[in-house]
């Protein structure tokens, strides 16, 4: 199976929707992933994630299938910390979390990172934990059970044969670098400080056909925008940097 983790088109978070550049950026994916035969599309509930996800639907003529345990606003309430000023910001965005994150003492935790004592009072265990229950709920209806244990996936050939070989999967980034924490069995400090998603990117995950059944999935591409420059889009990083 190739799994496809795309994040919505640059966005307006109030109202909740795409920029007119979004909806171009939105367009231009649908384009890319019609070329790989897509069997289903799955989305977040967010309006900026379906209208993302839309084009592709009117090219393959599917309907999507809403998973509102990916919308962005549940990863936000375990996920986000309050800055000095009160605000609040994604953990990975605030740079003492950052510097504690990659220390030697939390790493070597590995996933039991959150057990150190300067996270463990926070709500950050629970955030995964309630994205590690919906992922793997979710994988095991594609025919793969997540053995956490080993790191790896159980096969269950009977169901894959009725599953789809080509997933996309439209979501967000704070949600998405903790789902992808979830799926590849990588602790989340080393997922959510090292990498990054940009707007309508696409990260290629291939879990092989094994005779064992026991597959470890890995990335082919990382948050490729591709698709942005065969269409003549600025290719970009959240509207900073152009690369």
């Amino acid at each position: 199976m190739l799994f496809y983790l795309v994040r919505h088109g640059d966005p307006i978070y109030d109202p909740d929707s795409l920029t007119p550049l979004g909806h171009e950026q939105a367009k231009a994916v649908a384009k890319r992933l019609l070329l790989y035969g897509i069997d289903e599309v799955y989305a977040s509930t967010s309006v900026r994630a379906q209208q993302t996800a839309q084009p592709l639907c009117d090219l393959l003529k599917k309907e999507m299938t809403l998973c509102d345990w990916a919308n962005e606003s549940h990863a936000w309430a375990d996920l986000a910390i309050p800055r000095a000023d009160g605000a609040y910001t994604w953990v990975f965005f605030e740079k003492e979390y950052v510097k504690k994150f990659n220390s030697p003492e939390v790493l070597a935790l590995g996933n039991q990172w959150h057990t150190h004592s300067y996270l463990a009072d926070s709500k950050l265990k629970h955030g995964l934990q309630r994205i590690n229950q919906a992922v793997d709920e979710f994988f095991l209806t594609l025919g793969y059970r997540h053995d956490r244990a080993r790191g790896c996936y159980h096969a269950d050939h009977s169901l894959r044969e009725k599953s789809p070989n080509r997933v996309a999967f439209f979501a967000h980034q704070g949600f998405g670098l903790a789902f992808l924490s979830s799926v590849l069995d990588i602790p989340y400090p080393l997922i959510c400080t090292r990498f990054d998603l940009s707007h309508s990117s696409t990260t290629a995950i291939y879990f092989p056909d094994e005779a064992d059944g026991i597959v470890f999935p890995k990335i082919l591409q990382l948050s490729n925008d591709s698709h942005l420059y065969r269409e003549g889009i600025l290719t970009g990083y959240h509207n900073q940097i152009n690369v």
